[in-house]
């Protein structure tokens, strides 16, 4: 049976990895790296990096792919059609490179690794489509799901603070969610995938924002403070950044002031 595994590899620094996902990457006979172009050839070499790293030898190979191009500039009632399209032609090269590369019998390479940013259960489609592979009946697979340092965490980290308050939740959405309204009994929000800013339409109520881009490499840059006093300069720093790299990946954590009766409540659990 061939084997795939899917390795979180943290957030952009290489020492992130686990203890686990090392011994996974020494499993491994072929590595499926999925290429984004020139613009971001970095987080193909942050693999290449790791790779050569915490590999012992050189017996696996190397399969690289340019990853399907998806719709950014998509909204509204046509985004979940933008999104099924691009997952169903990531599927069809997941399940060409599977088939392809690895073999059911006791000769040849059966085992198979997608290297995956930060942890493959968060806001990652590789989980989902590879059951949509298995779905189709056309190819089979175990697999294996080795979890990562998420940017969620690595941001908590840098900043040096925790994701929730006492006896209170924390919730992680998207920028398009955050830009619709914030969620009703959720003081800490963390917001991931936002290329808008969308943390423009709560300037009013002025929460704290702990942001971050690149959290964990050496480009990272890191803001604190009331949205009111920091917003502007996030906004500069992101668009400096993304125009010097091609790319940005940023990640923050929004921290509203709690009404009073809800602390009283809290502290009388």
């Amino acid at each position: 049976m061939r084997k795939i595994y899917v390795i979180g590899i943290g957030a952009g620094d290489p020492d992130q990895l686990t203890v686990q996902a090392v011994r996974a990457l020494n499993e491994v006979d072929v590595f499926f790296l999925l290429g984004k172009g020139a613009e971001k050839a970095d987080l193909i070499g942050l693999r290449h990096e790791i790779l050569r790293r915490y590999v012992e030898g050189d017996r696996y190979r190397l399969v690289e792919a340019r990853d399907p191009l998806r719709d950014a500039a998509a909204d509204g009632a046509g985004y979940p059609g933008t999104v099924e399209d691009w997952r169903s032609r990531r599927a069809d090269l997941y399940e060409r490179m599977i088939t392809d590369e690895l073999g059911e019998g006791p000769d040849g390479d059966r085992t198979g690794a997608f290297l995956v940013w930060g942890d493959p259960a968060l806001y990652d489609s590789t989980l989902g489509i590879l059951a949509e592979v298995l779905a189709r009946g056309t190819v089979r697979f175990e697999h294996e799901v080795i979890p990562g340092i998420s940017s969620v965490s690595a941001l908590a980290a840098r900043h040096r603070i925790g994701l929730n308050r006492v006896g209170g939740p924390v919730q992680i959405t998207t920028g398009r969610r955050l830009a619709e309204g914030w969620p009703e009994g959720v003081d800490d929000l963390v917001v991931m995938l936002d290329a808008h800013q969308s943390f423009r339409h709560h300037l009013a109520a002025d929460p704290v924002i702990h942001w971050g881009a690149y959290v964990g490499t050496e480009d990272e840059i890191l803001v604190s403070g009331r949205l009111s006093e920091v917003a502007g300069r996030i906004e500069e720093l992101r668009s400096a950044a993304r125009e010097r790299k091609g790319w940005i990946m940023d990640t923050y954590l929004l921290r509203r002031d709690r009404e009073p009766n809800r602390d009283r409540d809290l502290h009388r659990e």
